[in-house]
């Protein structure tokens, strides 16, 4: 049974694998669901280079699977501020978390009834991803 948690805007799954192995992993699998990583930001190198402040492992992908952003932008020009899809790999108590946002709840904030079938896709995209990280 994979090891799932529900948030109101997205989806967490644990894997075995250690947190550089994972975010390797993730990429991959973002790629095999045609979404290329647009930015990738090192929160605890930032925090530590900024503030210097520890923190855990922790990498925010941003995904984008670029016919869909131009589906979504044609229906709705200011949904920039709500994209990419970000994706996050967590290491917590020694367990690495993958996380991804919840296209559905995110889209919907919009009330645009034309981003429907882009967050049905972007969400089962991303879901499928999670539960193949989920199984390493």
């Amino acid at each position: 049974m994979i090891d799932t948690d529900k948030i109101g805007y997205g989806r967490a799954v644990k894997t075995t694998l250690p947190f550089p192995d994972a975010v390797t992993r993730v990429k991959e699998l973002l790629k095999d669901q045609h979404f290329g990583v647009l930015c990738e930001i090192d929160v605890a190198k930032t925090l530590r280079e900024t503030i210097g402040a520890s923190f855990r492992p922790y990498v925010i992908l941003g995904a984008c699977n670029p016919p869909m952003a131009h589906q979504a932008l044609a229906a709705e020009p200011q949904l920039g501020l709500l994209l990419p899809c970000n994706v996050v790999v967590q290491e917590t108590d020694g367990r690495t978390t993958v996380s991804a946002i919840d296209p559905q709840a995110m889209l919907g904030l919009v009330g645009n009834p034309a981003l429907a079938p882009v967050a049905d896709d972007a969400s089962a995209r991303l879901g499928r991803v999670l539960e193949q990280i989920a199984q390493l």
